[in-house]
């Protein structure tokens, strides 16, 4: 019995004249998750995606699980091939009814035909397919209305197939499709969840992370590329931009009020990450900044880093609460590796009492004290990009 992999776009299927272009890369994005496990066909025709390969799918609960995590796809399935004559549905379906059976107590029928030359009707196909389960299989019975198993037998043009319940895909629009951003990535729980949520609006990803050596270890660097490697089964082909922050902290506490410290430090990781993304040309940057969260995340604060980027600033977080935050990082596996204890850089030199309300004329004042130039052009000089 041959299976294959169907697919259901999201929500594309809305774009207008300019759909087949996401199509492309949904196909292209499908392509490059699967590449691992071989050349696979992939094909779009009535917004359904066929996935299949020459020889069949050898491992197809591998490949399974990497479609899942494809941004663009609302929903798939597993499902059996088979000729277009009611003899054959009837036996590969009972054949992956009992393949997908388990505890089952209760079934139901589904029939889509879009061939309508096909000599039975939707409610043909399923009476005849029900009475044949019913009579091959014992101890089942029809639930039309909450069955735990639904058949689903689906009558194309070139061949039939039938497969079971469908699986929740990662929805969303395809990867790279949107753009490009810059994603300020820390080792903490939130910037990860950001760059996903992101990601999976269609942009496509590079990261900045800052380190600050001796007060930050390598392990806490590694934990970084960690995240950017689970991420990247997401958003593949990411690049990890990592700034030496060292130099920066040590002036900012050295010469300026130690309450207004955490806003310009701020400030010099959005001068810096602009300027990475402008060379990366990125049209945007990513915070996980969630409003009120810290002292550098309100209203204030924001406003104040904000004006200094020449791009927009995304804040897909902005107005979740922590524990909706970390429902997230555990669906998609970085909750685990962000709660390891080794400190980013925002730990360094943090002060007791931050001021939650500066001003703009404030934070100037103090930032006249310092280099600002000089310092700038030296991070950016210690800058080493990891390919993910």
């Amino acid at each position: 019995m041959k299976e294959i992999i169907l697919a259901k776009c999201g929500e594309l299927v809305l774009k207008g004249l300019n759909r087949m272009s996401f199509e492309k890369t949904l196909i292209k994005n499908i392509k490059q998750a699967l590449s691992p496990l071989g050349e696979f066909d992939v094909a779009i025709m009535q917004s359904t995606i066929y996935i299949d390969k020459d020889g069949g799918i050898e491992n197809i609960d591998a490949a399974f699980e990497r479609v899942k995590r494809v941004f663009g796809i609302a929903a798939l399935c597993k499902a059996a091939v088979c000729q277009k004559n009611m003899a054959d549905i009837k036996k590969t379906a009972l054949l992956y009814f009992l393949k997908s059976l388990g505890t089952a107590k209760t079934f139901k029928v589904m029939s889509k035909r879009s061939d309508k030359r096909f000599e039975y009707n939707s409610p043909q196909i399923c009476a005849q397919v029900g009475s044949y389960i019913l009579k091959n299989v014992e101890n089942i019975s029809v639930d039309v209305h909450n069955p735990d198993v639904t058949v689903t037998v689906e009558v194309r043009d070139f061949a039939a197939y039938v497969h079971c319940d469908n699986e929740q895909g990662a929805g969303g629009m395809p990867y790279g499709s949107s753009g490009k951003a810059c994603l300020l990535l820390s080792g903490g729980i939130d910037s990860p969840v950001a760059g996903y949520m992101m990601a999976k609006r269609g942009l496509l990803l590079s990261a900045v992370h800052f380190y600050s050596p001796p007060y930050t270890g390598e392990l806490a660097k590694q934990k970084v590329v960690s995240l950017a490697k689970r991420l990247s089964d997401y958003c593949p082909g990411m690049e990890l931009y990592n700034v030496r922050f060292t130099e920066i902290q040590e002036q900012i506490k050295k010469n300026c009020k130690d309450d207004l410290f955490t806003v310009i430090m701020r400030r010099f990781m959005v001068r810096l990450a602009d300027e990475i993304a402008f060379r990366s040309h990125a049209n945007a940057l990513i915070t996980g900044e969630s409003l009120g969260q810290v002292a550098s995340q309100t209203l204030s604060a924001l406003n104040i880093t904000d004006e200094l980027s020449r791009h927009i600033v995304l804040r897909p977080l902005i107005g979740m609460d922590k524990e909706e935050i970390v429902a997230v990082s555990r669906k998609i596996d970085t909750f685990d590796i962000s709660v390891l204890p080794y400190e980013d850089c925002c730990t360094v030199f943090t002060p007791r009492h931050p001021k939650t309300r500066p001003s703009l004329e404030e934070i100037i004042i103090e930032e006249n004290k310092l280099d600002i130039e000089k310092l700038v052009n030296n991070a950016l000089d210690t800058v080493t990009v990891v390919q993910i």
